[in-house]
């Protein structure tokens, strides 16, 4: 771990290593029941199940009884001025106790204030104050959950004019005083070092490798002066050789190929999938960390 990074692991016990998995998609629902894909493991967008009954939540019922199932939010506005929506994380808990998923996961970012959804993901200022804001949130979020919650870093655009900490530290900051755990999203990673003209390894570098819990590989659309996260293409080289970066930095964690616009059919996410193990055996055989 380099000198100058959070030195706090965390007090919980481990969450286990899942292997490779896919986010769960509607077009996908029945081929998953049906022919039992070599997947080991499905995310699911937490707020695509929290209304009782209808399709979504037989098929996710049925699919939670043959594989492992996480739970990924997009609308808990944890770093919002606003007050926290204890309505929302009622549902969000609700869930939790018929899915069972192995764990809970959001975004470190706001959507929304004054009431008022963005439906996008908005990167947060990078200080202090921040973090203390963020802090208490997070805290008081796993204290009403009753477990830790797993913040996922979002890809950004623009920088803000005052900011004293750079996202990793402000990242890493977060979850060492919160004692949450991280899910790295390589590909945002990227975006954003592409964007902001940052050394991507850097950034993983920084990073508590005891808090890293998941990785999110995806793809982006590049216009050559600037990278939009689209979600809508395959992961590209320069994310999965950020991957094995990240690999030999720390080790097995549990890995999910994310795909949300112009989403192929299921032989071909699985393709992908399959070339995410690949990579992994590779850098297994290398030396890296290869046991959760």
């Amino acid at each position: 771990m380099p000198a100058n990074s959070p030195a706090t692991a965390s007090t919980s016990a481990p969450l286990p290593f899942l292997g490779f998995g896919l986010g769960l998609r509607t077009q996908h629902f029945q081929q998953v029941l049906t022919q039992s894909p070599a997947v080991d493991w499905f995310e699911v967008v937490s707020e695509n199940f929290m209304v009782a009954g209808g399709k979504p939540r037989y098929f996710l019922r049925a699919i939670g009884e043959r594989y492992p199932l996480v739970m990924h939010g997009v609308s808990m506005s944890i770093g919002s001025a606003d007050p926290l929506n204890f309505d929302y994380l009622a549902q969000l808990k609700q869930l939790a106790a018929e899915v069972q998923p192995a764990w809970i996961s959001d975004h470190l970012c706001w959507t929304g204030v004054d009431g008022r959804n963005s439906h996008d993901l908005l990167p947060l200022p990078y200080d202090e104050e921040v973090v203390e804001h963020v802090v208490e949130r997070v805290c008081r979020v796993q204290d009403y959950l009753g477990r830790q919650l797993l913040l996922e870093n979002v890809s950004s655009y623009l920088t803000f004019s005052e900011q004293s900490m750079s996202e990793w530290e402000f990242f890493a900051e977060v979850c060492a005083r919160a004692d949450c755990l991280m899910l790295l999203d390589i590909n945002n990673v990227y975006v954003s070092a592409r964007n902001h003209g940052f050394e991507p390894r850097e950034y993983i570098d920084y990073l508590d490798p005891a808090r890293v819990q998941q990785f999110h590989l995806a793809g982006h659309s590049d216009y050559g002066d600037y990278v939009i996260d689209t979600h809508d293409h395959d992961v590209p080289d320069p994310v999965w050789a950020l991957y094995r970066h990240a690999l030999r930095r720390f080790g097995a964690v549990s890995t999910l190929i994310e795909r949300d616009d112009h989403i192929p059919e299921l032989p071909q996410m699985i393709e992908e999938l399959d070339s995410a193990r690949q990579v992994f055996a590779e850098e297994c055989a290398a030396g890296a960390a290869c046991v959760s």
